[in-house]
């Protein structure tokens, strides 16, 4: 097995530092996160291809914080166990 380069490492956990950054807001600024994403797809011009599809998720609010929620549960799994793994990875020769 190759060892992963440092700058593939790095890179790969300021990615992950992302989405733990997106994850607390969404766990403790939930309305802020929320009208955040609201507004970036009611903003015209509008540069999502597919916003009405996303805008129709939205619409109830609960349901959309629900469902959120239980996926950013799966992606922390996700993310931890690639950054433990690439760490193990990089650090064993």
């Amino acid at each position: 097995m190759t060892q992963p380069s440092l700058g593939f490492v790095i890179v790969f956990l300021i990615f992950s530092l992302l989405f733990f950054y997106n994850t607390y807001k969404l766990w403790f600024k939930t309305d802020e996160y929320y009208q955040s994403i609201y507004n970036s797809l009611t903003a015209q011009p509008s540069l999502y291809p597919f916003k009405d599809f996303f805008l129709k998720r939205l619409e109830n609010k609960q349901s959309w914080i629900l469902w959120q929620k239980v996926f950013s549960l799966v992606g922390i799994l996700a993310v931890l166990t690639a950054d433990v793994l690439l760490i193990m990875t990089f650090i064993t020769k």
